[in-house]
């Protein structure tokens, strides 16, 4: 379907829960959230349902988001009931890998198609001071059975932050040297807890390419500007929300855990989609994805929207 700008959209971010097991400093207060009384978040059927209507407006692709999707109860039901929607052509689920030991290959049983993890840093002590909670070597458990269980074309989502990581990306670029893995550069947004931090930490992953001259470009995947070092088994994706954004070509909504439709990830406008049913829930998302923005506004200061990442599903 397209939008009132012309795009076409066919990718539904859907997030099953705001609660994670981790409290990363850009995401998350060091608090956490408080959990939802549970007839506030969406129930299973519910996910499934919005599914099935998203893919009968024309959505291809599904992802799976949280908060950490991997803690909320009945995600394997989730994802053998969105697999078996007619007409969904791949079903992929974001994960911060914690739990991936002895998550990943019941996923894969379910239908899940691919993984993206979240890892910010290849260094235990940092790792546990951007999550607060975290065990680095519980990830890195995580990728090896997700491996196992026959996942490929694996995604690790690195959050680019100056000061903090910048000075891993060579560490980082050595490991799509021996793994055919995407290692993929995020920019930080000023959004939730990080709207107000130091300037410096805002980097353009066009430092990457600065500093890698190396790097050959490859054919473009999504949002992702894609890099290739020599030899390497592996690749490089580059995204730019900050320094290009990508809003011409944005071809995503998304539907938050207590069931509201956004257009776009920073904007505070919501639709609600509790209570429709049938043709009635589709044409909810049609309303929602005419009137999706042209684009965000992050290049004039923080992010609109209310509320933090984790609530909206990264």
């Amino acid at each position: 379907m397209l939008d009132g700008c012309g795009r076409t959209i066919d990718y539904l971010r859907l997030s099953v829960t705001d609660l994670c097991n981790y409290r990363c400093r850009y995401c998350m207060p060091a608090e956490g959230v408080c959990k939802r009384p549970h007839a506030d978040i969406l129930s299973v059927e519910e996910l499934v349902e919005i599914g099935r209507a998203a893919v009968a407006c024309g959505v291809k692709k599904i992802r799976l988001t949280g908060g950490e999707p991997l803690v909320r109860r009945g995600i394997l039901d989730i994802c053998r009931g969105l697999r078996a929607i007619s007409g969904l052509e791949e079903l992929c689920l974001t994960t911060n890998g914690s739990l991936l030991p002895s998550m990943a290959a019941p996923l894969r049983e379910a239908g899940v198609d691919r993984l993206n993890i979240s890892l910010d840093t290849l260094r235990p002590d940092r790792f546990r001071e951007i999550t607060r909670i975290g065990a680095l070597s519980d990830v890195l458990e995580g990728i090896q059975a997700a491996e196992r269980a026959g996942f490929q074309d694996l995604k690790l989502d690195t959050v680019l932050i100056g000061g903090f990581n910048d000075d891993e990306i060579g560490d980082f670029l050595a490991l799509t040297m021996k793994h055919p893995w995407e290692v993929r550069f995020i920019e930080l947004m000023p959004m939730g807890p990080c709207a107000d931090w130091e300037k410096s930490c805002f980097l353009s992953v066009d430092t990457i390419l600065q500093r890698y001259s190396a790097l050959q470009q490859i054919d473009p995947q999504g949002v992702a500007r894609r890099y290739r070092l020599p030899g390497a088994k592996g690749t490089v994706g580059l995204i730019s929300p900050m320094s290009h954004d990508f809003c011409a070509d944005c071809r995503r909504i998304r539907v938050t855990a207590d069931g509201k439709l956004k257009g776009c990830l920073h904007s505070r406008e919501e639709l609600p989609l509790r209570g429709f049913h049938g043709k009635d829930l589709e044409d909810a998302i049609r309303r929602g994805i005419l009137q999706k923005p042209r684009r965000h506004h992050l290049s004039e200061g923080a992010s609109d929207t209310p509320r933090t990442m984790n609530q909206i599903g990264g």
